[in-house]
């Protein structure tokens, strides 16, 4: 204390003072300035050693420290510093001259400027100590002497860049700004010391008094800094943080600047603006170039969190900010990546992006057409593409709570955003004969000039809203997709047709622009590609169809198909290629292309053509390709990821370039090549020793089904021997090699399936499709006993036997690994779903429907009430959270109810069929898988597959006739023999030929003589089958028309299952009783 005094004395002694004897050359220090070079010399020296010891004392000043005379002597030094450094002092001197005085303030500017000066780091110091404006904790009055020295030391660091004199004018300073590169260099240091040491403080702008901002969002100050972040070396940032640190200094100099040049109410997304004069395009790039510098120092910190055991607490923070008393250590609760959001926060309002936008669209800035002159060229679609961008990114890794959530909302409901980024695409890589080449600058797509807003907010949304739907749960308000598209050039989804087969050619859905995948374009046109897909991705998530289709929101059908075809290319080649792609960029290509491709398969709206496109000329064999993606799943499995193959990438990620058929020959190859594994490894593939012998009890089946096989998990792909036992105890006769494995399976699938049973219930809907009953899970062996189905289903898979049975999509989904949204409730229950509808486009106010966040369901006879969010009873529907309740209320119908149900399924599915081989195919395409195909079959496919038996050949009359009276079947009655014969009323996806066992017909030796037949005797003896072996027997003595006088009579046994195979006994118009027999 005694040192700080003897200090306050020797700078009394040395202090400027408006007394009259500071005029007097005689008695002012100042005057050594004005003498001989010497004592020019001199005095130059002697006020750097004065700034030196003054800057000393200002980084000690501690407001909290509690010794007032520290406050007093800081004070003092800093009203010397801003004595000598003002020109107005110099003036008061008789003999000083404009020019010395110029001259001797210039010398001590230049000083200040040099970072060996230190006085930079020491204002960092001082001011780290300050409280935070925020900080409701600190309510700490300042003294006019605390005030004094803070306003002291943003004057002195504003102080350089006033070296043009201080009354420029403002136009004249960004003119010579951007065209004096000597004027420029002249503040250069300056800006850099400032850009190091003070705009990486912590809550910068909350700690300074708000009198005091101006000077330091003066464009004099602000626009060099901004411009010096373009040129300077921004390790040099790096090395101001001291200790480790949590939060790099470039993240909080991004905060800062962007707090600097907006004005925005936190709270409101609709209010806030930009500073006037301000150079949008220096901003954007800025903030750019800190952004390319910190996300690598921020991935850095992500992935050394990842790895420490121990949390990173408050201890980690940088020892400055530690040190500093703005938060109590006890105290520290928020996070500061946290905070630093908040500062970041006009990113996620919505003007923010408005005014952006209006500057593109207008050229047009907020100080006016006159100032147009001193911005350095005019902002463009592509900054703002880069910005967002880096926005993004910065927020998934620095936004714990929701990502980059907040900034999507943002993009994707902002009128018209999207489809200005989709033009500057289509110019750029759909255009005819378009190809960018990795040279081509951002000029390549940013020259375009984008629609004005007005014309497209008609053709977007109209209800942009103060918050907007938070997908999964996390809506925090309305949709802008609530309205009417008034569009002349759209018609009816419906009235639209995919034209001829040549105008939806394979070539005309393969995009030349991007035959070498993202890689061959541009920076610029990367960068608005993985734009527009993150962002149409999360505006896929809300649209419902009547959105999508009919209102066609926001882009047109046609549009929607380009779209498609763009990202099919450029995924597909994406792989192929494999090179070092931007995964970044990759991954985001390819979720908005599954979810264009899932909405395409629940209610098409591209030709098949579009999806098979990029590889329909250099699709490899099947075989290969299943290599190729068993390699890849083995090294996935592995941890080896580096080692995967290009193919394998293609068939993991986007099988649906593949055709149906080609993946369904791969999952069998996946199948054949598994069984030859297990038989290498010594596993016994056929009956033997070795197989599983089981004995199942007719009218108990799934029981002792259960009972037997559950344990056996993987072992369940062995051969599976059974012998059924009769109402009697008693075996009953004959061997199993295969035919009664598959009876088995049918017959307990045909039971556990059943909605009786209680595991299973059909949907609503006109199809029927099976899911799992929600009653079933409330019982843990419920749980068990799906999942044991699931094994069964997996084996059905395994060994190629079809069951004629369908599950929801939405539960298939749940088996796939997918979410369900909204409109698949549609497929499940069509009555809730419009109920939904009818809530989100309710016009008036919602609170007259009486609702809350809660599901009312009836359960064992009780009425269970649950809650979709916590307090979800309490919290009453209105038009702002309605589209929070209306997703809410899907995404328990859609997951939430189904998941515990489909994950003991999955879980019992894998242990057959692994889940690789299930990506394959899309939910329709897995019922297709079980069940087989289409509801009719080529006649000749079944002909040229069939074997005989018993007597029969191809060529027997019977056969011929038989095959006859098939092709003239209507498609209903060809599934019911198909049925009656194999018990699955659908052929094999690959044809007949892989029907195991084959399809068989087969002549049974009777004794009934030939006189008997045409007496009349025994003619109700009817051909039998034997679903196991998927065999048709007929009797030796073939009596294939039967004594029936009115066909309609057959007919009627055509709809009776119980009358067997009459279907095939439909009379052969205009032939004899005997034309059926054997020659």
């Amino acid at each position: 204390m005694k040192g700080q005094l003897r200090m306050m004395k020797g700078v009394e002694r040395w202090k400027v003072s408006n007394s009259s004897s500071f005029a007097d050359p005689e008695k002012n220090f100042c005057a050594l300035a004005l003498g001989t070079p010497e004592e020019k010399s001199a005095w130059l020296y002697q006020s750097r050693k004065l700034f030196s010891i003054c800057s000393y004392v200002l980084s000690k000043c501690n407001y909290s420290s509690g010794f007032k005379d520290t406050v007093l002597l800081t004070a003092i030094c800093m009203r010397l510093m801003i004595a000598l450094t003002d020109i107005k002092t110099w003036k008061n001197i008789k003999t000083a001259s404009s020019s010395d005085g110029q001259i001797a303030t210039r010398s001590l500017i230049i000083t200040i400027s040099n970072r060996s000066s230190g006085l930079y780091c020491c204002m960092r110091s001082y001011i780290m100590k300050l409280p935070v404006s925020a900080d409701k904790q600190y309510k700490i009055v300042q003294t006019d002497d605390l005030v004094m020295v803070t306003a002291s030391a943003i004057t002195l660091a504003v102080r350089p860049f006033q070296v043009a004199g201080p009354q420029i004018d403002e136009k004249l300073f960004l003119h010579q700004l951007n065209t004096n590169q000597k004027f420029f260099l002249d503040i250069k240091d300056a800006a850099e010391q400032f850009c190091i040491f003070l705009l990486t403080i912590p809550w910068f702008k909350e700690r300074i008094p708000g009198a005091l901002l101006p000077a330091l969002r003066h464009p004099t100050v602000l626009f060099p800094c901004l411009k010096v972040l373009l040129m300077a070396n921004l390790d040099k940032i790096r090395e101001s943080n001291v200790g480790p640190v949590m939060i790099p200094n470039a993240a909080w100099a991004l905060g800062n600047i962007m707090s600097l040049v907006t004005e925005h109410d936190s709270e409101c997304t609709d209010s806030g603006r930009f500073l006037e004069c301000l150079d949008y395009k220096l901003y954007l790039h800025a903030v750019c170039c800190i952004s390319e510098f910190l996300l690598p120092c921020l991935e850095t910190v992500r992935d050394t969190k990842k790895y420490n055991d121990k949390e990173t607490t408050a201890d980690d923070i940088s020892k400055e900010a530690t040190q500093s008393n703005f938060l109590k250590k006890e105290e520290y609760s928020e996070d500061l990546s946290t905070s630093l959001v908040n500062l970041i926060k006009p990113v996620q309002q919505q003007w923010h992006l408005m005014r952006l936008l209006a500057v593109v669209n207008k050229n047009d800035v907020s100080i006016g057409e006159s100032h147009s002159s001193v911005q350095s060229s005019c902002l463009e679609l592509l900054d703002i593409v880069f910005f967002y961008s880096h926005m993004l990114r910065i927020y998934s890794l620095l936004n714990l709570a929701s990502g980059s959530l907040p900034v999507l909302n943002v993009l994707a409901f902002t009128p018209g955003f999207l489809l200005e980024l989709w033009e500057g695409l289509e110019g750029s890589l759909m255009s005819q004969g378009s190809t960018m080449s990795s040279s081509t600058e951002q000029k390549d797509i940013s020259h375009m000039s984008p629609r004005s807003l007005e014309e497209k907010e008609g053709r977007s949304v109209k209800d942009s809203g103060n918050k907007w739907v938070n997908v999964l749960q996390k809506f925090t308000g309305k949709s802008t997709l609530d309205t009417d598209i008034h569009s002349s050039h759209r018609g009816s989804f419906f009235s639209e047709t995919f034209g001829t087969t040549d105008q939806h050619s394979v070539d005309n859905w393969d995009v030349e622009s991007l035959r070498r995948g993202p890689q061959g374009i541009s920076k610029g046109a990367s960068c608005m590609l993985y734009l527009f897909c993150t962002t149409y991705a999360h505006l896929l998530l809300v649209l419902d169809d009547t959105e999508f289709y009919e209102k066609q929101v926001p882009f047109a059908l046609e549009q929607q198909r380009k779209i498609s075809a763009m990202l099919n290319t450029a995924v597909y080649n994406g792989f192929i290629y494999n090179g070092q792609y931007d995964k970044i960029l990759m991954d985001s290509a390819v979720r908005c292309l599954h979810l264009l491709y899932e909405r395409d398969c629940r209610h098409r709206f591209c030709p098949p053509s579009l999806w098979t496109a990029p590889a329909s000329k250099n699709r490899p064999p099947v075989a290969a390709a299943a290599r190729a993606h068993e390699a890849l799943s083995n090294a996935l499995r592995s941890g080896d990821a580096l080692t995967s193959q290009s193919m394998g990438s293609v068939i993991n990620t986007i099988p649906h370039v593949f055709p149906f058929e080609e993946r369904v020959q791969m999952f069998r190859e996946f199948i054949k090549s598994d069984k030859e594994s297990r038989r290498m490894a010594g596993e016994i593939a056929g009956p033997g020793p070795g197989s599983v012998e089981i004995a199942i009890r007719r009218d108990h089946i799934i029981e002792d089904g259960f009972r037997q096989l559950n344990s056996l998990g993987s072992r369940l792909k062995s051969c599976i021997n059974v012998s059924f036992v009769n109402e009697y105890g008693l075996p009953e006769a004959g061997l199993d090699y295969g035919g009664l494995f598959k009876e088995f399976l049918t017959d307990i699938a045909k039971a556990a399936f059943n909605p009786d049973y209680g595991l299973f219930s059909q949907t609503s809907t006109s199809e029927r499709l099976l899911i799992p009953h929600p009653v079933a899970g409330l019982l843990d062996k419920n749980i068990h006993m799906i999942e044991f189905l699931g094994r069964l289903v997996g084996k059905a898979l395994y060994e190629g036997i079809l069951l004629d049975y369908s599950f929801s999509l939405v539960f298939v989904q749940k088996l796939l690994g997918r979410y369900s949204f909204i409109d698949e409730l549609s497929g499940l229950d069509p009555e809730l779903y419009r109920n939904l509808m009818y809530v989100k486009h309710y016009d008036g106010d919602v609170k007259e429907l009486s609702l809350d966040f809660t599901v009312t369901e009836e359960s064992l006879g009780k009425r269970v009430v649950t809650e979709l969010k916590p307090g979800g009873a309490n919290l009453i529907v209105t038009n702002e959270n309605k589209l929070q309740y209306v997703h809410a209320i899907a995404d328990y119908k859609l997951n939430r109810q189904v998941f515990p149900l489909a994950n003991a399924f999955y879980r019992g599915l894998v242990d057959l069929i692994l889940p690789s081989w299930l990506r394959l195919f899309n939910a329709s395409e897995f019922n297709q898988l079980l069940s087989g195909g289409e509801h009719d079959f080529d006649v000749d496919d079944l002909k040229n597959n069939t074997r005989y038996t018993g007597g029969y050949s191809e060529g027997s009359r019977t056969i011929k006739l038989f095959w006859e009276v098939v092709r003239g079947f209507e498609p209903k009655e060809r599934c019911m023999l198909l049925k009656f014969v194999t018990s699955c009323s659908r052929a094999p996806l690959l044809g007949f030929k892989h029907l195991q066992p084959s399809f068989t017909i087969h002549k049974v030796s009777c004794d009934v003589p030939l006189w008997a037949v045409i007496g009349g005797q025994d003619v109700d003896r009817l051909p039998s089958a034997s679903t196991c072996y998927n065999t048709l027997k007929e009797d030796e003595v073939d009596y294939t028309l039967p004594m029936v006088e009115e066909e309609a009579e057959v007919q009627e046994d055509v709809e009776d299952f119980n009358a067997h195979i009459v279907v095939v006994l439909i009379p052969v118009r205009n032939c004899r009783l005997f034309d059926g027999l054997n020659p």
